[in-house]
């Protein structure tokens, strides 16, 4: 029995415990996913090994891509494109319905194998689960409702009918990284397959499992072959091969600001690339003195420890009125010793060397007396872990300045019950999504787009659609 088979069938967390466990099991080896089969393992000349975040025993062995077998995905999505983006609407929502059918079917296995191979909690990775199946039902949907625009235009020479439409770009490259595995795959490819592009996916090689699952997803799905293939690897050797290919028109990434802007220096001189640079961040929270204070700290404590802190939208700043922030700062303490405990509302840190880096910066703050300014790295640098710092604010303007003096803000959470003020404040913070009195909750079409240094991504609804597809305006005599 091949790897595949023998995942699909481990589909609740006892029995994918009883075969980790079992001694005289193997450990498991992916294979990469291209023109709609797995790549025999003879391919792969090199390994990683993947490790358990919650034992730091081995888990996975990851192939290393090399060049050639990047090469090969990349050509195979490139001969499948033509074809592809000539298919009609309903045909590629079709497929997506059926994508989003079978992840639903086995809904529980992604759980349990995300949760396993990230280290999130199980009620984390079903979350997470639900919403990438949410992924492919919203551009199901979408695309069949997407209108061309048509324009008369009458100047002072001929007349012309003006007809938009929207074209494909032709082969993405889809790079995510580790903290939200399924969830920022499926994110990327749901768009790219709904308007008509062909692609190449790279997961994190951190967690590589879902993805590798989801290959057998789009298989069983009936996707043509080479229009969406999935390669593992880590981002030094295979994602830098991936994205500066000739042949590939578009990147899609989410991820580190290193790794970003890597990006941005290897495709500088590839002027025609579409670049979506989704760049992780640490995002405010604003707790005004009018608030409920024992609903503030839930709410700020969920922003901020939330999949452990490894969130684009974790809430690790929090900024707190000076008429209540002694208070605040008691209660946030004692709720959360007592609400946020590991292996229950946490899941362990990735991998080791970030976790290393997290206890850096615990250990600056220890000499800094936990009494940091605002210009301290442990505010200003994206931490990405289960820790918040907590400031005095005095003045509604000092507010905003605080959490607009951060390049890596992406969202913002405002805790008032003055809805005036929640407005007023939000129309002037520097972040993409900003949440009053709430937070994560989001509609896709509402989508965003990266306001500051955060990146260039954009996502959701016709955001995707700029994305994924370039405007052709067809001009023609109008009698």
């Amino acid at each position: 029995m091949n790897t595949i088979s023998t995942l699909w069938q481990l589909d609740t967390l006892v029995r994918a415990s009883d075969h980790l466990t079992n001694s005289t099991n193997e450990p498991l080896q992916l294979q990469n996913f291209i023109e709609n089969q797995f790549l025999d393992c003879a391919h792969t000349p090199e390994w990683i090994d993947s490790p358990s975040p919650r034992s730091g025993k081995l888990l996975l062995k990851v192939p290393l891509s090399p060049p050639n077998v990047v090469d090969y995905a990349i050509n195979v999505a490139s001969r499948a494109f033509p074809a592809w983006s000539q298919t009609t609407p309903h045909e590629r929502s079709d497929l997506l319905l059926r994508v989003a059918s079978i992840l639903e079917e086995k809904k529980d296995m992604f759980t349990v194998w995300e949760s396993i191979d990230q280290g999130k909690t199980l009620f984390r990775a079903r979350s997470e689960v639900d919403r990438s199946i949410e992924h492919f039902r919203y551009f199901a949907k979408y695309i069949l409702h997407d209108e061309s625009v048509v324009h008369l235009n009458k100047g002072t020479g001929d007349s012309t009918l003006t007809h938009e439409h929207r074209v494909p770009v032709g082969v993405y490259a889809i790079v995510t990284s580790s903290n939200m595995p399924l969830f920022l795959l499926t994110s990327k490819i749901a768009p790219c397959l709904a308007f008509g592009c062909t692609g190449v996916a790279k997961p994190s090689e951190l967690t590589s499992m879902t993805a590798f699952l989801f290959g057998e997803v789009l298989r069983q799905a009936e996707l043509p072959p080479g229009v969406m293939n999935i390669v593992f690897g880590n981002g030094t050797d295979t994602g830098s091969t991936l994205i500066g290919s000739p042949l590939v028109k578009g990147v899609s990434f989410c991820g580190a600001i290193e790794t970003g802007i890597q990006i941005r220096k290897d495709t500088a001189a590839d002027i025609h690339k579409h670049m979506s640079l989704e760049i992780r961040g640490s995002s405010p929270i604003l707790v005004f003195g009018d608030v409920d204070v024992d609903e503030a700290v839930s709410a700020a404590a969920y922003a901020a420890f939330e999949n452990s802190g490894q969130l684009c939208l974790g809430g690790s700043r929090i900024f707190v009125h000076k008429s209540i922030y002694r208070m605040f700062l008691l209660k946030f303490t004692r709720y959360v010793h007592s609400n946020y405990g590991l292996d229950k509302e946490l899941g362990p840190i990735v991998f080791g060397e970030h976790y290393s880096k997290i206890r850096s910066h615990l250990v600056q703050a220890g000499e800094e007396h936990a009494s940091v300014r605002t210009d301290s790295p442990v505010v200003q640098e994206e931490i990405f872990g289960p820790v918040a710092t907590v400031l005095p604010f005095d003045t509604e303007e000092k507010a905003v300045k605080l959490c607009n003096n951060n390049s890596n803000g992406m969202g913002a959470v405002i805790l008032t019950d003055d809805l005036a003020r929640m407005s007023r404040v939000g129309e002037h913070l520097d972040a993409a999504l900003v949440w009053g009195g709430c937070w994560l909750g989001r509609e896709l079409g509402a989508g965003f787009s990266d306001i500051r240094a955060t990146g260039t991504g954009q996502e959701g609804g016709t955001r995707s659609r700029e994305i994924f597809t370039g405007l052709r305006a067809v001009h023609v005599p109008s009698y």
